[in-house]
């Protein structure tokens, strides 16, 4: 069991968490989750939070591999005013902020978010381990090769679960020495990997616990799973289930996704099968 202080409010950890993605871009790479606006952002805050989401991710930016990088200034117009509504009118909500800017991530908190999920772990923007620090919110931390502009040019491992491991050792560490406490790991499935390093990531998922702290999954209508049955990312919640029932088995506290209902009732019949309930 695991305990997230979450500006004060306690997050416990004792059995998977779902997170639910609002994407408030208009170019993410699943067109049924973007949501440009603040109503819609609102509304489907709503919609999660009553599917069950225990954790709402809102960003600003796409990440998909080949993305144009926008400003720090355009991710504070697209999230602020959202993240703003979502904590007035559902202030029990954990809300996260999903950025690589430290002002995002300052201005984001100040709104009413209590995490961070960083896809860069401080590496496009020297001041966000800092601020993170400062403002003792649990942090998210992902493993990527390169940036989403470049990672998925012929990313090259000799043993990804080591490198990925031994990367998270070194990371855990440096975050802790800077006075973060609440620190969440995330693989970062097709952030700088190929399908065969993705699938290797998740079978040998469970080595990760060795690390002591929650382990975020975030495998949701990824291109692994439509590229590998030949559909599209519209077709792919059947295979994300798959995936999601594979990496609870193997030992995931949290799954990032952009459908809560199906998720919450994978997380149900998983933890029912090991006895969890």
């Amino acid at each position: 069991m695991f305990t997230l202080n979450c500006k004060g409010r306690m997050l416990t950890v004792d059995k998977p968490l779902v997170m639910g993605i609002i994407n408030a871009t208009p170019d993410s790479f699943y067109t049924e989750s973007r949501y440009t606006d603040t109503d819609a952002i609102l509304k489907q805050a709503e919609k999660m939070l009553g599917d069950g989401a225990d954790i709402l991710d809102i960003g600003g930016q796409s990440t998909r591999p080949g993305s144009e990088r926008v400003s720090a200034e355009e991710e504070l117009k697209r999230v602020i005013s959202g993240i703003e509504a979502v904590h007035r009118q559902f202030p029990e909500a954990v809300i996260s902020v999903d950025t690589f800017y430290s002002v995002v991530a300052k201005e984001a908190v100040e709104a009413g978010a209590s995490v961070i999920n960083d896809i860069s772990a401080g590496s496009l923007d020297e001041l966000m381990i800092p601020v993170v620090a400062s403002l003792h919110v649990p942090y998210i931390l992902m493993h990527m090769k390169g940036t989403p502009q470049t990672m998925q040019q012929s990313p090259q491992y000799e043993n990804v679960t080591k490198e990925v491991l031994d990367y998270f050792i070194f990371k855990t560490e440096e975050l802790r020495k800077s006075g973060i406490r609440d620190i969440i790991i995330d693989p970062g499935f097709g952030f700088g990997k190929s399908i065969e390093h993705n699938f290797e990531l998740l079978r040998h998922l469970s080595v990760f616990k060795m690390l002591e702290t929650p382990l975020l999954l975030g495998v949701s209508r990824k291109s692994t799973i439509w590229k590998t049955l030949g559909i599209t990312a519209e077709e792919a919640l059947n295979g994300t289930t798959v995936l999601h029932t594979i990496g609870l088995m193997n030992g995931a506290n949290i799954l990032r996704v952009h459908d809560v209902k199906e998720a919450r009732e994978t997380v149900k019949l998983v933890t029912a099968c090991m006895g969890q309930v």
